[in-house]
């Protein structure tokens, strides 16, 4: 029988790179793991290393026992952990996955609330991911995923709960200041500045330049909203931002909006859920209080 013992073997063998660090790290003696794998083997049929040289490599029933590893394990230790927490009193863990920068200003909003509300609820926030958003969540290693770009999939449900518009932000006098939209064509001698994402997952580009074969002067990326507006402000370039985030700055820091396009860029923040998990009650109450957290946007 395939035991938990098993996976975090060869989980931990190729983690660590040897057998000795591994048993190590099992807290095993090395005769020890050895046997265990020896005896998986005698149960499966096949063996899971071959030696190579002075190397060990892995099988085909190895590398598919190491792909299983990775998937599983890290669901049992959240299990485990989840199950610590109601034992000491706590409703349950919720692991936020962000894949988006402006979106930290708006969970701020969203969290002072929640935590209030649901003060048994460990919370913790990751913007790392392993293998990207959606994979984490279907690997259960976060529980909610926020996201502009929802990816739909049979597993995982995304609910819309704050609508906004992607906006230019523009010195005062800088002359797109003074019209009611911009062209494409006008951000050809423009330094665009923008959050250190690629230009093919950003809808400034995919939405309004790229298809009209334009792309500007120079594109530049920073890592801070904060930053982002100063360097606007200061005339060192544009920027494309959604638009509540500017509230309370664009008339301190002499910063104007532009619609992109005529019909602007309209955008709305996800949230992604395993499918059925909405019923969960801190979950469910994520959700509420995210759909009720206002954000006013710039005037």
């Amino acid at each position: 029988m395939l035991e938990r013992q098993h996976l975090a073997i060869l989980f931990e063998v190729d983690r660590l790179g040897s057998v000795t660090a591994a048993a190590r790290q099992l807290n095993l003696t090395q005769s020890a793991l050895s046997h265990a794998i020896r005896k998986l083997e005698e149960r499966c049929g096949a063996a899971l290393w071959e030696k190579d040289g002075r190397q060990l490599r892995l099988t085909q029933a190895g590398e598919y026992l190491l792909k299983l590893s990775k998937r599983i394990l890290p669901q049992m230790e959240r299990a485990e952990q989840v199950l610590a927490d109601i034992r000491a009193g706590q409703r349950g863990a919720l692991v936020i996955g962000m894949e988006c920068h402006p979106c930290h200003q708006w969970l701020m909003r969203v969290m002072q609330p929640y935590l209030a509300a649901w003060p048994d609820v460990d919370i913790d926030l990751k913007t790392a991911f392993h293998t990207g958003g959606v994979a984490d969540l279907l690997s259960h290693d976060i529980d909610i995923l926020i996201t502009p770009d929802p990816y739909e999939t049979r597993h995982i449900h995304f609910t819309p709960v704050f609508a906004y518009e992607l906006v230019l932000a523009v010195p005062e006098h800088h002359p797109l200041a003074k019209t009611d939209f911009a062209r494409p064509q006008d951000l050809l001698s423009e330094t665009l500045i923008t959050y250190p994402i690629e230009p093919e997952r950003l809808d400034i580009f995919t939405q309004f330049l790229l298809p009209h074969h334009c792309y500007p002067y120079r594109h530049r990326t920073v890592e801070t909203t904060e930053m982002m507006l100063q360097l606007v402000a200061a005339g060192r370039g544009i920027s494309a931002i959604p638009d509540w985030l500017l509230r309370g700055n664009s008339e301190e820091l002499n910063i104007r909006t532009v619609r992109i396009g005529q019909s602007g860029i309209h955008k709305n923040i996800h949230l992604g859920i395993r499918t059925g998990e909405d019923s969960t009650d801190y979950i469910a109450g994520f959700l509420k209080t995210s759909k009720e957290t206002k954000v006013l946007k710039v005037r």
